[in-house]
């Protein structure tokens, strides 16, 4: 079975509550900050508690999900009793605490950050490896790691709420005031700059297995570019304070020619590459076959081979070097402590609801597709049928739908994250990762185990354009969807980030960040809401600045140290 490797294997030392997440200095093991952070493996159980924290248990505080609802090319969805979901899409706050998990789970994550980044740099290795470098390399990749992943959970925090209370210690005070937008993001970039410095450059490649989905030097560098067009696009066109700086702590900042040095490293030494075809990133292009009958006509009709996850193709090809960070998912059980959260929520709340076919499994409807996109998408780029899947259509496996199961029906759901099924032995339709890992509960609701990518190649190519305003990345891209090249401009890249990334949690913020929010909900079409004719129409509220709610719990907490955001 798949080894989901971001676990609480540091739990026993990391107690959390809130924004006060502490270390218990006297536990039941006998480690604390003394005694712990001493070896190896000490760091690696630290690090599997860092990117545990990516992980939530309201299903409202998933990244991913929670964008996909707010972005104007995917609906609420779901059932009459999904509420929640058509109100988040609504720009409404289903409950006080909508998001306190995203809130908790980041502090958690950047206390634990801290720890490694301060306990690490006295830590003496060298009794543990063969040579002096090994052990520098080491403390180097563990130290630069952490300062990622810090980086990592404030961006979250700043995408989401604003400027946020910064901690970048273990002794920080817990109940500081928020920072400034600015100050947030001068702590970010400077995180990310310090990574960049720290980590080795060792070509993706050459990276152990094992280290799959770890943060690394190419990672920082192209999240550094992310930052640096979310919080330049967001203050010239949200807060009407025209940038093309990045800030840093102590007053320097980062321009484009610093940001273009970074992703030409990033280009040319990181081993990265797109893989050939753009259908084989995702799961649905592996061609399983039972009882000699393909599973999905249009795969095998288009050839198409998936390039894995694990570092490795299923067929143990050359693999995928287009993926470059990703959430880990493995399955889960009901008999567990929050035993579903380690399995991908998105592939099950954004799957076709009530319809069980193959290979295309049931979920519960959520984040259904505008029309629009289908209509304005040409069907000369495969990444339109790559990327939605359309009902009733049999080559499509979808000639069973059963219509009329879900409310904002449209027609469309999401392609590159939905439930995947095939028969097994016995002839029963079983999930597609159930039966690759030999997993034994089969619930339909435990058995997405496929990654999410946060970060890939792709982005890469397109934030060098969109920053050196040239067209070469860019056409890069379109080269691999079969399309020709075009010149340069701002309108292009929208057009080419839409396509690309569509459903992967990205165009929310670019919507933000290139202040196309304020315009991009004025349009309404029909829908079926459980069988019944509505129209679906949603008014974006300008006032929140594309800003989510502070958690309520969080601003009592704080006696008076937070303020809520404008608009909630």
């Amino acid at each position: 079975m798949k080894k989901l490797l971001y676990i609480i294997a540091i739990s026993t030392i990391l107690v959390a509550s809130g924004c006060s997440d502490y270390l218990d200095s006297e536990n039941l093991y006998g480690k604390n900050l003394e005694t712990f952070y001493k070896t190896p493996t000490d760091i690696n159980e630290a690090m599997a508690g860092v990117y545990n924290a990516i992980y939530t248990s309201n299903v409202h505080s998933e990244e991913q999900i929670a964008a996909n609802l707010m972005d104007n090319m995917m609906l609420g969805g779901g059932g009459p009793d999904d509420k929640s979901a058509k109100w988040v899409d609504n720009f409404e706050d289903p409950a006080e605490d909508t998001y306190r998990d995203m809130w908790i789970q980041s502090y958690n994550g950047i206390s634990r950050a801290n720890a490694i980044i301060e306990k690490t740099q006295d830590a003496d290795f060298t009794t543990f490896f063969k040579t002096t470098e090994e052990a520098d390399q080491f403390k180097k990749q563990a130290i630069g790691e952490a300062l990622f992943m810090r980086a990592f959970f404030y961006f979250r925090l700043a995408k989401f709420f604003g400027g946020v209370p910064l901690i970048v210690s273990l002794d920080g005070s817990r109940t500081v005031g928020r920072s400034t937008y600015s100050e947030t993001f001068a702590q970010i970039a400077s995180d990310l700059k310090l990574a960049i410095e720290t980590m080795p450059a060792t070509s993706f490649p050459s990276i152990p297995t094992a280290m799959y989905g770890h943060a690394n030097k190419w990672v920082a560098e192209a999240y550094l570019a992310r930052v640096y067009l979310f919080y330049t696009g967001y203050m010239t066109n949200i807060e009407q304070k025209a940038t093309t700086d990045l800030p840093l702590v102590g007053g320097a900042v980062l321009n484009a020619t610093d940001l273009t040095s970074y992703l030409n490293d990033c280009i040319n030494n990181s081993g990265h590459a797109l893989v050939s075809d753009f259908r084989n990133l995702w799961p649905y292009s592996y061609v399983n076959k039972s009882a000699g009958k393909t599973v999905l006509p249009w795969a095998a009709a288009n050839n198409l081979s998936w390039v894995g996850q694990d570092g490795k193709a299923p067929t143990f090809g050359t693999g995928n070097l287009e993926t470059m960070f990703v959430q880990r998912f493995s399955f889960g059980d009901w008999s567990w402590s929050n035993g579903n959260i380690y399995t991908n929520r998105l592939c099950l709340f954004s799957a076709i609801r009530d319809n069980s076919m193959v290979p295309f499994g049931q979920g519960w409807g959520w984040c259904t597709i505008n029309p629009k996109l289908w209509n304005n998408w040409s069907d000369l780029d495969p990444r339109k049928a790559g990327s939605i899947i359309q009902v009733g259509i049999a080559e499509q496996g979808t000639d069973s739908y059963a219509a009329d199961k879900g409310d904002h029906e449209t027609g469309f759901f999401n392609k590159k994250y939905t439930a995947l099924q095939h028969p097994n032995a016995a002839g029963n339709n079983v999930g597609m990762f159930v039966q690759m890992y030999n997993w034994s509960n089969t619930d339909m609701q435990l058995m997405h185990a496929q990654d999410f990518i946060f970060m890939r190649f792709a982005d890469v190519l397109l934030m060098h354009s969109e920053i050196t305003k040239t067209p070469a990345g860019m056409n890069a891209v379109r080269a691999r969807a079969g399309l020709g090249a075009v010149g340069y401009s701002l309108d292009a890249i929208k057009e080419e980030r839409l396509h690309e990334f569509a459903f992967e949690g990205l165009h929310w913020f670019d919507l933000i960040r290139w202040g196309d929010v304020t315009t991009a909900f004025n349009d309404s079409f029909p829908v079926r809401n459980s069988g019944t004719d509505a129209t679906y129409n949603v008014k974006y509220r300008a006032e929140t600045k594309g800003l989510m709610p502070i958690p309520e719990t969080e601003v009592r907490l704080s006696n008076g140290a937070y303020n809520q955001n404008p608009g909630w």
